[in-house]
């Protein structure tokens, strides 16, 4: 069967919170008290999600995607990307045991 698995290095995603920073809060000048205001969460959730301490939860992104007129699709996808990525880049302590579907015989290792 055809390896269909993405090879080599992914590019590196920025933290979803550089993102809200530097495409949304700036250009609109909002601080990020104002902004955790309108939000409905402390100035130390949003602070800490910009600084990358925290990712987007679903309950954030829904926030954001109502607050910015995005989707929460945007958000998460943002921050499932940066999470793959910084999986990528740890040191792999562990073994994997790779299976293939071979036609008609189920599961082979390999």
């Amino acid at each position: 069967m055809e390896d269909t698995r993405v090879k080599g290095p992914m590019k590196n995603p920025v933290h979803p919170g550089q993102v809200l920073k530097g495409l949304y809060l700036e250009p609109l000048e909002l601080s990020i008290t104002d902004a955790a205001k309108g939000l409905g969460i402390t100035r130390k959730t949003l602070s800490q999600l910009i600084n990358g301490h925290h990712g987007i939860t679903p309950d954030m992104a829904l926030r954001l995607a109502e607050a910015f007129n995005t989707t929460p699709q945007l958000w998460l996808n943002m921050q499932q990307n940066f999470d793959l990525r910084q999986a990528e880049k740890k040191e792999k302590n562990y073994t994997v045991r790779h299976f293939w579907a071979s036609s008609g015989t189920g599961l082979q290792p390999a």
